[in-house]
């Protein structure tokens, strides 16, 4: 095949790609629905999520270099900034909506938990595909892991009552397991081997959507009985939660006059929680009607978060 032959390949299977994964949340929602009404091979792959989020993050670090990182130690105003909001907004909102919704005592306390609960991995890839700072999401994701051993059980007991112990040093070594070290693998590659990796660099974002995808429907598949049993007050009371975070957090970093790019990655960090660390705290330490909303925000945040990403990633990230 002549180069032409091959550019003019490589160019369609890009521009097949890009439309793909612009329909993220279509495919989404069509997993989600598969899942719910036919749970039982998704909720077998449970065990794919690990090695899903791993792949995902190898894909990131081989579209990420050292001055990435660089650029958010010398800034940190937004890591203080991030981690500040996220803590601050999302359990107070948690607690108005919860009074508003006017929700029974267990299901105020499993929605601030989730509230009080530090970013998840699931921010770190909507953001990527959202076109956002990567680099900081990793590191606000990192940081809001490390401060929750000491205001996820203070900001519990403050709007609840209750303090409940974090399995910190758990959470941790799940972030580097499943974060850092793949990320950091790509970063090497792309460092050592940047142009054998140029041509297939549209393939990452494909492959994201694609594991993503696969990762919302198990996480259906698995919470099928609780978004059965879940009325209405609880399920928009979370959806509102997530999509206040999301907004107020966006909000709040353009009002500190930082670039679009930031406001986009402080968004997602402050809407988007580790939820599932508020299940298997909520059921620990509270009740099972308590895990509910930890429960669906996983499943919601996902669907909202690739909603976001296919809307800002038809941006550009202009100041």
């Amino acid at each position: 095949m002549s180069n032409a032959r091959f550019s003019k390949s490589a160019s369609t299977a890009e521009r097949l790609s890009a439309r793909t994964t612009s329909l993220f949340p279509l495919w989404a929602v069509l997993a989600s629905i598969a899942a719910f009404y036919r749970p039982a091979p998704f909720a077998a792959s449970r065990g794919a999520i690990v090695p899903l989020l791993g792949v995902i993050m190898l894909g990131m670090g081989l579209t990420l270099n050292w001055k990435s990182f660089q650029r958010v130690f010398t800034c940190p105003g937004f890591v203080a900034g991030g981690v500040f909001l996220q803590f601050c907004l999302m359990p107070l909102l948690a607690w108005g909506i919860a009074g508003l919704f006017h929700l029974d005592q267990a299901l105020m306390a499993g929605l601030v938990l989730v509230g009080a609960c530090p970013g998840g991995t699931a921010s770190n890839v909507i953001c990527f595909l959202a076109g956002g700072d990567v680099a900081l999401s990793i590191t606000l994701t990192t940081c809001s892991t490390i401060l929750a051993v000491f205001l996820t059980p203070f900001l519990t007991w403050l709007y609840v009552g209750q303090a409940v112990p974090v399995p910190v040093l758990k959470m941790l070594l799940s972030i580097v397991k499943i974060v850092l070290l793949p990320v950091g693998l790509g970063l090497v590659l792309n460092t050592f081997f940047r142009d054998y990796f140029k041509a297939i660099r549209w393939l990452f974002p494909l492959i994201s959507v694609s594991a993503i995808v696969f990762i919302i429907a198990i996480v259906v598949a698995l919470n099928r009985h609780n978004i059965a049993a879940a009325g209405l007050s609880v399920a928009f009371a979370v959806m509102l939660h997530n999509l206040g975070g999301l907004g107020a957090g966006y909000v709040a970093a353009r009002l500190m006059g930082w670039e679009e790019q930031v406001c986009r990655t402080i968004a997602i960090e402050v809407g988007m929680q580790n939820s599932g660390l508020g299940v298997a705290l909520a059921m620990k330490y509270f009740s099972a009607a308590a895990a509910l909303p930890g429960a669906l925000f996983s499943i919601w945040h996902n669907i909202s978060g690739s909603l976001l990403a296919a809307f800002w990633s038809r941006r550009k990230a202009l100041r």
